[in-house]
């Protein structure tokens, strides 16, 4: 699993890209332009960049000279034009790989998992690369390293209690724990409340998980377990 941005201002095109993004099990951000592009990169760590030649405001070349001012993330760069020149001039500004429009979305997708798998390779201390500091199940994603936990996507907010509590489901996957491990677990073994105390955490961060709150699971008698998100 990675983090991939794609920037793209055709509606229509940047749900095709996400779509199939998704479904090669990434968590895909999205850009309408390079202005927002610029911000995401600024704000969140990125392992792969889609980019469109042509958009409003900043064009592809001057994001993707921008951008490698920054980081070391592969870089695919999409265009309407099969202009030779283009696409030298991409490459000479640090793109990684080009395509031309229209393409097929499988092969974006193969692209952008063999970029992944050289970034994946890059000597310890390389910059670019931060797939070793994510737990993903489903669409359910966790940055160890911001402790943010991202929702198909998008940010959401847990209380730090929350965030413990998923980060230990997510780690003991299929794994049964009676509410008394838990309390032990996550408060410590000093903690004065009860074990109604992790039923109410839990049904909050179901709540918070949206559709993937199925993934907690109630086993009666027992306790709780996380099932791989399907």
């Amino acid at each position: 699993m990675a983090y991939i941005l794609n920037v793209e201002d055709e509606k229509n095109m940047q749900d095709i890209i996400a779509e199939y993004m998704h479904k090669g099990g990434h968590t895909c951000f999205t850009a309408d332009d390079g202005v927002d592009a610029l911000m995401i990169l600024k704000n969140n760590p990125m392992d792969l960049m889609i980019l469109d030649l042509m958009m409003p405001h900043i064009d592809g070349f001057s994001v993707c000279k921008t951008a490698r001012e920054m980081s070391s993330l592969p870089i695919i760069m999409l265009t309407a034009k099969s202009d030779e020149e283009d696409k030298l001039k991409g490459y000479e500004y640090g793109a990684d790989d080009y395509m031309t429009k229209p393409f097929s979305p499988k092969v974006l997708l193969a692209k952008a998992n063999a970029l992944l798998r050289r970034a994946i390779v890059m000597p310890a201390g390389a910059v670019g690369s931060t797939l070793k500091n994510t737990i993903s199940l489903g669409k359910i994603t966790i940055n160890l390293a911001a402790h943010k936990v991202f929702l198909d996507g998008a940010e959401i907010t847990l209380t730090h209690k929350e965030y413990e509590l998923l980060h230990f489901f997510m780690t003991n996957p299929e794994q049964i724990f009676s509410r008394e491990q838990l309390l032990n677990r996550i408060w410590g073994y000093d903690y004065q409340g009860n074990t109604r105390t992790v039923d109410t955490h839990i049904k909050t961060l179901r709540q918070k998980l949206g559709s993937e709150g199925k993934c907690i699971v109630t086993l009666i008698r027992s306790g709780y377990k996380f099932e791989g998100a399907k």
